[in-house]
Formats: C-alpha cells, sequence, structure tokens
C-alpha cells in the first residue's frame, strides 16, 4: 500500500482544467452484462480523449452476493472488447491495493474521522426495532427516515455495530453533465449506513473515500443512482471533499422500451456474443452508441473515430433501446471491413467440421467467397460446409423457393440434365461458368432466378450460397458434375 494511500487527504480538489482520471467499479456479482459494460465504455473514452487515467477498482464488499470467478469474468470481458487500464487490479498502480476487500483499513481510518467530527455514530438497533419503525411510519402514512430515530446517546462504535452517517438534511442544487442542472429537497437525505457490523462498509461510503484517494475527477454511473446522489454530496461536505464531475447515463431498456434491459430480454453475459461471432469492434461501435451520437448520420465508428469524437455532452438524456437486430447488421458490417487475412485468423473456431482437413488456402478460398454474407463467425458452418463434405439431396427445399415450387420435379429435373450438359465443356473459371450460364438461361427459357437457385440447391443443398459462378469454379469441374448427377437421380 502506497504512502499517499495510507495518509488521507482532506482537501480533494477538482481543478478547472483536468487530465481526466475515471474508473470502472463494479461488484463481482456475476457476469457483465450490456448497462455495465457501457458504463466502462463511456469513462474509458472520456479518459482516453485527453490523455488520461482509465482504473478499473473491484469493489467487493457484499460478501453474500459474491459470485467466484467474477473479477476474472469481468477482466476477461474488458480485454474483450478493447477496453485496458492503466490502473486497477491485476495491473497495479500508485493508489494499490484496487479490491475494496484489501483497503479495509482505510475506511475505517475515514469512519473514525467522521465519528470524532460527530458526523458518525453507532446504531444501536436491532432488526426487529427498525422494524417497527418502519410499520409505524407506514401506520401514520409517513415516509420512513432512519434520522427520526437518532438515539440521543449512542454507544461507542467498536465495530461490532453498524456505523451510520449522520447527514445534514438541505437543499441541494447541482450540475450532472449528462441531466443538467437537478435539485432536490431535505426529504431526500437520510442517515445511511457507513461500515456493517461484518466490518464491510457499503458502497455508499467507500466509493467516495476511494475516488477522493484515487484522484478520480469523472464519475460515471448508472441512472438508478441518482436518486442517491444527494446523499452522496451531502457526505462529500461531511469529508471536507469537492464533488467530482458526475455523469448519470440513461438506462439501456428493452427493444420495446417499456422496461430496462435485463437478463429476460437480452442481458446475456458480453463475453457469449464473442462466442456466438460477434466481434469485439462492432459490440464497442453497438454500446458507443446506445444513448450517444456526434450530431452526424455516421454510424460506424472505430476506437480512434470514438476517442476523437466521443463528449459526455452528447450523451441523451432519454434511455436508450437495445436493438439486437442493429447490432447484427453492426457486425455484418465490421465483418466486411476486415482483411481476408484477419477474418481468416479470427474465424478459427468456427470452421464446420468437415472443413478440419482442408488447407489453409483452400478454406481462405472458401471466406473470400462467403465474406459479404456472414453476419456472424457463427454463419460459417451453414455456409461453407458443403464446399468440404457431400451434402445430401434434399429436395423438400425446393418447396421454400417461391418460384421452384411452382415448377413439377419432373421439369425440374430436365433442367438440371440440361445445365450438367452444358457445363461439361466449360473451362471452369468464373468468367467461363458465368458465360456458359448465361447461354443457358437462353437455351432452356428460364428466368435466372429459376434456373441459378435450382443449380445453386443441386450443388450445395444450402439456404444460401455466395454468386454461383464463383461456387461452382471453387467447388470445381468434377465435384460440380458429381453432384448435379446425384440429384438428378434423387428426383
Amino acid at each position: 500500500m502506497s504512502e499517499e494511500t495510507n495518509t488521507p487527504t482532506t482537501n480533494y480538489q477538482t481543478p478547472t482544467t483536468i487530465t481526466p482520471r475515471t474508473r470502472f467499479a463494479p461488484s463481482p456479482t456475476g457476469y457483465m452484462h450490456v448497462g455495465g459494460v457501457r458504463t466502462a465504455l463511456f469513462a474509458w473514452l472520456v479518459a482516453q480523449k485527453d490523455g488520461g487515467t482509465f482504473i478499473l477498482r473491484i469493489e467487493d464488499t457484499d460478501k453474500v452476493r459474491e459470485v467466484p470467478g467474477s473479477i476474472e469474468q469481468i477482466e476477461k470481458s474488458l480485454r474483450w472488447l478493447g477496453i485496458e487500464w492503466t490502473e486497477g487490479v491485476d495491473v497495479g498502480g500508485p493508489y494499490a491495493p484496487y479490491k475494496q476487500s484489501e483497503r479495509l483499513d482505510i475506511y475505517t481510518e475515514w469512519a473514525h474521522k467522521l465519528v470524532d467530527s460527530g458526523r458518525a455514530y453507532a446504531d444501536p438497533y436491532s432488526k426487529e426495532e427498525l422494524e417497527d419503525f418502519r410499520n409505524s411510519a407506514i401506520a401514520n402514512k409517513k415516509p420512513f427516515l432512519y434520522r427520526d430515530h437518532r438515539p440521543e446517546n449512542p454507544p461507542v462504535w467498536d465495530g461490532t455495530l453498524p456505523l451510520r452517517f449522520k447527514s445534514d438534511p438541505k437543499d441541494y442544487q447541482w450540475t450532472d453533465v449528462v441531466m443538467g442542472d437537478l435539485s432536490t429537497g431535505p426529504e431526500a437525505i437520510d442517515d445511511f449506513i457507513l461500515i456493517k457490523s461484518d466490518g464491510y462498509p457499503t458502497y455508499n461510503f467507500c466509493h467516495i473515500i476511494d475516488d477522493m484517494l484515487m484522484g478520480i475527477t469523472h464519475v460515471l454511473r448508472s441512472q438508478e443512482f441518482i436518486s442517491t446522489t444527494p446523499k452522496f454530496l451531502n457526505l462529500y461536505e461531511a469529508l471536507g471533499i469537492d464533488r467530482p464531475i458526475l455523469a448519470t447515463l440513461p438506462y439501456v431498456m428493452a427493444i420495446d422500451g417499456k422496461k430496462k434491459l435485463g437478463k429476460r430480454d437480452g442481458a446475456k453475459n458480453i463475453l457469449e456474443y464473442g462466442y456466438d461471432g460477434y466481434l469485439p469492434e462492432a459490440m464497442m461501435n453497438f454500446l458507443a452508441t446506445l444513448g450517444w451520437n456526434d450530431g452526424t448520420e455516421q454510424e460506424i465508428f472505430s476506437a480512434e473515430e470514438l476517442i476523437a469524437k466521443f463528449s459526455l455532452d452528447r450523451v441523451q438524456r432519454s434511455p436508450a433501446r437495445f436493438d439486437e437486430k442493429r447490432l447484427l447488421w453492426l457486425n455484418g458490417q465490421w465483418i466486411r471491413k476486415l482483411s481476408l487475412d484477419d477474418l481468416y485468423k479470427r474465424c478459427a473456431n468456427f470452421w464446420p467440421e468437415s472443413a478440419a482437413q482442408a488447407s489453409d488456402n483452400a478454406k481462405k478460398q472458401v471466406l473470400s467467397l462467403v465474406q459479404d454474407r456472414l453476419k456472424t463467425l457463427a454463419d460459417l458452418p451453414l455456409l461453407t460446409a458443403y464446399f468440404f463434405a457431400e451434402p445430401t439431396p434434399d429436395w423438400t427445399m425446393t418447396s421454400d423457393n417461391k418460384q421452384l415450387a411452382k415448377i413439377p420435379r419432373e421439369e425440374l429435373n430436365d433442367l438440371l440434365i440440361s445445365a450438367k450438359s452444358a457445363l461439361e465443356n466449360s473451362d471452369f473459371d468464373a468468367e467461363s461458368i458465368q458465360i456458359t450460364l448465361n447461354a443457358l438461361i437462353d437455351t432452356t427459357g428460364q428466368k435466372p432466378g429459376v434456373l441459378f437457385s435450382l443449380i445453386r440447391l443441386a450443388v450445395s443443398w444450402a439456404p444460401f450460397s455466395p454468386a454461383l459462378n464463383d461456387t461452382l469454379a471453387t467447388l470445381g469441374h468434377d465435384t460440380v458434375q458429381s453432384r448435379l448427377q446425384t440429384a438428378i437421380d434423387a428426383a
């Protein structure tokens, strides 16, 4: 623990011109989902834009709800997205340790300062007594305020009882960078617990101490904390420290816009998107534009562009909707932006089993054909399996095609026979095949949508494929002739 950490200062100042120091301080109570990661991203962008410092701090003081492995999952999630921290857990820094469970002596020291100044006291009441106070307030149709029941002569705080903050209720006005000018009356301020009877501090207390000691200039947090901000302002004053810049981020809502996004609405583990074939660039792009825009029509942003353009005054006040269709679209756009070599590396775990023995060159050739059709990397097996293994004829698939469904099976079979014959003497490069196919349209009198769809099905029996001439050229003469004959025999 550094000397600076062990020696608390009571005059934390936020200068007019500052180099930002931001933090993301999650609790290790489960996996990271969209809302939490967006908060981390915005804090990271604020720091990156002006050459500041982004800190990862772990607020692990709620031991009852802590989930083993969550810290590692948090770290992995941020790094997958491309968010790195220059101070914090697993990298250290001048204000270490960065896990709150390892900073208990610091919180105790500051708690005693509040006790000595008359701004904190031991809570002597049992759970049953507190419940009686609440029931009495309900019976009298009044809000329950703990400060109405402060003990006249509280016991000396020795750590065995909860320690409560002695609030000073008053009116507050403050400016939130996102939400604008806000205000509240004294009714929003009450005595709250600083340190629990188990010796662990509450979030309401320890995050303010840590932000002060670590020099945090901007505090970004979700909208659910806005109602507790007056309590924090009251505590800032009691500690004799200036408040940092506050930025409240609006909720991320489910697609219907009626409720905050929850696990049942798609707020899944952010890492699952990577397992499902989403690119981190697409996810960063998507999260950054959930409630923020640069004032233009631009939709595709690289990390560098986001860093250059991001500002908190462009974050909207209204909730953002989680539109997974838009995320899918963005992912397809980012897949198409990758070089073939880069995309090939990223596809390592997504090839169909039938491609296991194929050469790198063969797989790259196939990948070049389907790159423009990929929406996620997980689409790769469906789009490519037939290049590496013989498909099973399934003539029922013709019924899924509106044009083919109108044509009798015998007539379709005759078209395949004509196609096989026409392609027999083709040079079998993409250009020659296209010339042959165009000529076949003239000789059969069929529409391209019918003829080409039929040939595509016969050689792939897949719902999608790249341009037909490219597909046939990649499969090769012998394979195409064999598959056409198999389809004809199965008709």
